[in-house]
């Protein structure tokens, strides 16, 4: 079985910056995964970006865009809530009194 390391990043502080600003990837950045938040920053931009457009069919490809990003967001701060998120190096960021 594989060791499990816990990370030095806060719990409370991860969980609340994908709370606030998830759909701007701004906790991937504290977490240390670096491309996973310029990814999730790209996609909220240019979603809210294409959703200006007043041509239809890029308003629709940008509201797609931003509900694949919020969706993502939900499924990653439910993951980030049970324990099981792990930060750049690959270090797991356990809530507080979590066993590992």
């Amino acid at each position: 079985m594989q060791e499990v390391i816990k990370s030095d990043k806060k719990y409370a502080v991860a969980v609340i910056l994908s709370g606030i600003f998830g759909v701007l990837g701004i906790h991937h950045f504290y977490c240390g995964r670096m491309a996973h938040g310029a990814f999730d920053l790209a996609l909220a931009i240019v979603g809210i970006s294409l959703m200006q457009s007043d041509d239809f069919s890029l308003f629709m490809i940008g509201l797609g865009l931003f509900i694949i990003d919020v969706i993502h967001t939900v499924i990653v701060t439910f993951i980030l809530l049970v324990g099981n998120y792990k930060d750049g190096q690959g270090k797991l960021i356990t809530y507080p009194g979590q066993k590992i």
